[in-house]
């Protein structure tokens, strides 16, 4: 087991949990990346080697995303069958909700553990509603629960290495690429609870709330935008289509074939991302099944409305609404499935492009 620590511009507070995670694990391998903090931290990283961790880094600040792909390059390269818990440098973890996500981590089979955070008592304001509106769009948007999207403290098992490589994202977007691509490579995501801990009201913290929001919502807009641009295609598509044929049949289907179309292109690459790649027309074929019972859904839908007087933009509105949980649900069931879980099948795993991995092969830094 490697517990695995990305820290830029760290105080004290990195060695003391260096130090108290060797004196309370003797045999746990710590990693701590040093994410281009500068000759000012010198003094410390060789403190925290000192104290017994592995410290490894490069000289210019890349974010955490790369931190934390730059440590786990390492561990594939020198420690390939360990499982890894990753934890912040800023004390905001506590030593035994650690090794409590370790024990998780060990118990399950294959998944990804979460120490999330319950958000009780003092926590900044920035803080509680930045994870409210983060928890509840990643539910609208994936249908999956998760009660801290945002937490540091995450476990993965040694046979994940190849694919947390493969995940987009250098900077704070990355921990919430690698939730959003949890769900298309089938790996389970386990949470437990932890101490809800803001020291000096999270002052330490490197988050900028407005660039890093924007990259953090990204992948979540993505979800989202994708359904829209094709809503949007569609409706225009349906009235001017209904203006220059005057039947809803023609309209409904052709204005859904052109929508359809774009949406499928958008949901393959940039939004479900499959695994396997090379599945294209199982994917096109299970994406043609699916439309064809929205067309014939939404015609229902809009024939009835239009029948009981319901403009037609109304009725459009209404019937897409209610057909959107429905359509993303069996998208991400049906159509863009894997067709293995990682734990059980490593191998399908997409591997890391080689440029990616060039990319990580920086010098190691001395103490």
């Amino acid at each position: 087991m490697i517990i695995l620590i990305p820290s830029f511009e760290p105080d004290d507070r990195l060695l003391t949990i260096v130090c108290a995670l060797r004196s309370t694990a003797p045999d746990v391998r710590v990693v701590v990346v040093d994410d281009g903090s500068g000759p000012h931290y010198a003094e410390l990283f060789a403190a925290v080697q000192h104290a017994g961790a592995d410290v490894i880094g490069y000289d210019d600040n890349r974010g955490k995303g790369h931190a934390l792909k730059f440590g786990f390059n390492y561990i594939r390269k020198n420690h390939p069958d360990d499982a890894v818990v990753c934890a912040d440098s800023d004390g905001q973890h506590k030593v035994g909700d650690i090794f409590r996500v370790v024990a998780q981590l060990q118990a399950s089979d294959g998944a990804m553990v979460l120490g999330g955070r319950a958000f009780a008592g003092e926590v900044p304001v920035r803080s509680r509603f930045g994870n409210a509106v983060s928890r509840s769009a990643f539910k609208f948007a994936t249908g999956v629960a998760v009660r801290d999207t945002q937490t540091g403290l995450r476990g993965y098992p040694a046979s994940m290495l190849d694919w947390l490589l493969s995940v987009k994202g250098e900077r704070f977007e990355y921990e919430l690429n690698l939730l959003l691509g949890a769900r298309s490579a089938n790996i389970r995501i386990e949470e437990i609870e932890i101490e809800t801990v803001y020291l000096q009201h999270n002052a330490s913290s490197h988050f900028r709330p407005i660039v890093d929001s924007v990259r953090v919502f990204a992948p979540l807009l993505r979800y989202i935008s994708s359904s829209l641009a094709a809503f949007a295609i569609d409706a225009v598509g349906l009235i001017l289509l209904f203006a220059l044929t005057d039947s809803l049949l023609v309209s409904v289907v052709g204005a859904r074939l052109v929508s359809a179309s774009v949406n499928f292109l958008i949901n393959r690459h940039l939004v479900f991302n499959p695994s396997n790649r090379s599945h294209v027309a199982r994917d096109a074929l299970r994406y043609v099944i699916l439309a064809l019972a929205l067309v014939a859904s939404s015609y229902v839908w809009l024939s009835v409305l239009v029948d009981w007087g319901v403009p037609l933009v109304i009725a459009k509105v209404f019937s897409d609404v209610t057909l959107y949980i429905i359509s993303f649900q069996m998208q991400r069931r049906f159509v863009f499935r894997s067709e293995a879980r990682l734990a059980s099948k490593p191998e399908s795993v997409t591997k890391p492009a080689p440029e990616a991995l060039e990319a990580l092969e920086v010098p190691r830094v001395s103490a």
